[in-house]
């Protein structure tokens, strides 16, 4: 292991996490949901005294949030997008989808959904919970990701990456390491295709997302990227997480950007304990950027127009959907269903 200095340990400061690069922010989401009734929701009576619609706070107390559901399922009722992509890596739990292209998903366990929101989507993501036996735990990341000028006004398109398809590196130097490859490439091995018009689709880009769990002690080296001007940042969590990268030890909840001499090259990672590290890693777009609420745009002319087509037609949603928050009862299995009628299903489901 190195022992000099090779960056800037900084304090992530709750969620959402800080961005970089083109990386506007990161979330963190675990939701401890206790057993769910016939409605997939939890019981009533455990939302007395809960900010109905605006409940984004009470996992301190009792390790879920409702978030902006009213009931019954948790979740995130229909909202817009424009401008932007978001990107949904679920860990553990499921996730119920429905958006304004026509487009519906239930997907979990390691599956990762991308939507290009583009000219502008409106989706819906709740989280059933299925097991009326025993707790529904929920863990996922949603990263949201600029679009360059020239792709922002871009349909909006819906893409689902099934976790048994997902490209996974494992080392065991000193103990075992998994690398989950999202986007670019890692040990030899690339992600699957990013939508059409992402910032990732541009090979000048040097876009990577990495999800790496490490056993405690174990090491891995990671490999540097295309250029010194390229954005790098670990972000260090998990339940009492602690890695060394060269001489700097780094806390859960705790990010570490590379130094701009050290950018180039390999960058050893230690783990004393079981820790999580999400990689977030890519140019700059380097445009103006103006964010507001749910759109990320170029102008506050532009953003102020969102709002305003927005509230013309809510992006087609109601041409699509009766409720605001649809969920696929309770025996549906992972699928997804694409706006122009193609359905699928993981591999091993099909």
């Amino acid at each position: 292991m190195a022992t000099k200095r090779l960056g800037t340990v900084l304090p992530l400061g709750g969620q959402p996490w800080r961005g970089i690069g083109p990386f506007v922010y990161a979330n963190h989401h675990v939701d401890r949901y206790p057993a769910g009734t016939k409605t997939l929701g939890p019981d009533p009576a455990l939302l007395k005294g809960r900010k109905v619609g605006d409940d984004f706070h009470d996992a301190s107390k009792s390790g879920w949030n409702m978030y902006m559901a009213t009931g019954p399922v948790p979740g995130f009722p229909a909202h817009p997008h424009r401008g932007f992509e978001t990107i949904s890596i679920v860990r553990q739990g499921i996730i119920d989808h429905a958006d304004s292209t026509g487009a519906g998903a239930r997907y979990g366990a390691g599956d990762v959904q991308w939507v290009t929101a583009g000219s502008g989507v409106r989706h819906s993501e709740m989280f059933p919970l299925l097991k009326q036996d025993g707790p529904n735990t929920a863990e996922l990341y949603q990263l949201w990701l600029n679009l360059p000028k020239k792709t922002k006004w871009s349909p909006p398109e819906f893409t689902m990456q099934w976790a048994e398809e997902v490209p996974k590196v494992t080392h065991t130097d000193g103990g075992k390491t998994v690398v989950t490859i999202v986007a670019g490439e890692y040990g030899g091995k690339k992600a699957l295709a990013p939508p059409r018009a992402s910032w990732a689709s541009d090979p000048d880009s040097d876009l990577a997302i990495w999800l790496i769990e490490m056993e405690a002690g174990a090491d891995v080296v990671l490999p540097p990227p295309r250029g010194a001007d390229t954005k790098r940042l670990l972000y260090v969590h998990g339940d009492g997480a602690k890695v060394r990268i060269g001489a700097d030890t780094v806390d859960s909840e705790h990010g570490f950007e590379p130094a701009t001499e050290a950018a180039t090259s390999p960058l050893p990672v230690h783990a004393d304990t079981a820790s999580k590290i999400l990689v977030l890693q890519a140019r700059e777009i380097n445009e103006p950027i103006f964010i507001k609420g749910p759109f990320v745009m170029n102008t506050q002319e532009e953003i102020a127009q969102a709002y305003k087509d927005y509230k013309a037609n809510h992006f087609g949603w109601n041409e699509r959907w009766e409720t605001t928050s649809p969920n696929w009862g309770p025996t549906e299995t992972r699928f997804a269903n694409f706006g122009d009628g193609v359905r699928t299903r993981p591999p091993s489901s099909s």
